[in-house]
C-alpha cells in the first residue's frame, strides 16, 4: 500500500511540474507568424518590443507571409506597460495619439537617464522636492484603468526606443506655474503640451 501513495505523490508531481513548465512556456511569446502585409513596424508596436531588438532578432531579413520570426522579450514588463498607460491615459486625455506616445516616451527616456530613477515604477513614483513628478499620482488618478488608445501609445513608445528626440519633461503651457520647465530645451509641440529635454 505504501508503494501505492509513493507511485500516486510521485505521478502527481510530475504531473505538477509538466504542467508548470508548459505554462511557462506558453506565456512567453518567443516566436510570430508572419502575417500578410505586416512589417517590422507593425509587428514592433503590436507586440511592444523595441524595433531595433526585433530586426536583430531576426537578423534583418526581409519578412515573407508565412514564415516565423523570433520576438526578443519586451524590456518593459507587463505590469510596467499597465502603469505607464495609467499614467498615459491620466496625463494626455483629450490629446492627441501623438502625444500620447510622447508622454510614454518621457517615461522610457526617464529611465534610460542617470538624472532620473532607474525602473519605470520608480520614475512614476518619483518625489522630488516633496511633490510627485507627475500630478495623477499625487490626485489618484493614475488609478484609473487604461484605455485602449494609450496601451496602443505605450506600445508604440516602447517599439520606438532609441529612436526620437530625448524628451525628458512635458508640460501644459496654459497651466504650469513652474519658470524653470520654461528654461529647458523644447522638442516638440503636441495638443496642449510642450515636451522638452
Amino acid at each position: 500500500m505504501n508503494k501505492l501513495k509513493k507511485l500516486i505523490v510521485a505521478a502527481g508531481l510530475m504531473i505538477s511540474i509538466s504542467a508548470f513548465t508548459l505554462t511557462n512556456q506558453t506565456e512567453a511569446a518567443t516566436a510570430h507568424t508572419v502575417q500578410y502585409g505586416e512589417t517590422y513596424w507593425k509587428i514592433a508596436k503590436g507586440f511592444g518590443i523595441p524595433i531595433n531588438s526585433l530586426m536583430n532578432a531576426n537578423n534583418n531579413k526581409p519578412l515573407i507571409a508565412g514564415q516565423t520570426i523570433t520576438l526578443p522579450n519586451s524590456p518593459i514588463s507587463a505590469a510596467d506597460e499597465d502603469l505607464m498607460a495609467r499614467l498615459v491615459r491620466a496625463e494626455a486625455v483629450g490629446e492627441p495619439y501623438a502625444g500620447k506616445v510622447a508622454v510614454a516616451a518621457v517615461i522610457l527616456n526617464r529611465v534610460k537617464s542617470p538624472d532620473f530613477p532607474n525602473t519605470v515604477r520608480e520614475v512614476i513614483y518619483q518625489i522630488s522636492n516633496g511633490y510627485y513628478a507627475f500630478t495623477p499620482v499625487a490626485n489618484g488618478q493614475i488609478n484609473q484603468p487604461a484605455d485602449a488608445e494609450s496601451k496602443k501609445a505605450v506600445n508604440e513608445a516602447i517599439a520606438l526606443m532609441g529612436k526620437g528626440n530625448g524628451s525628458l519633461f512635458f508640460y501644459n503651457p496654459k497651466i504650469s506655474t513652474s519658470s524653470w520647465i520654461l528654461s529647458r530645451q523644447v522638442t516638440v509641440r503636441i495638443g496642449n503640451h510642450v515636451f522638452a529635454r
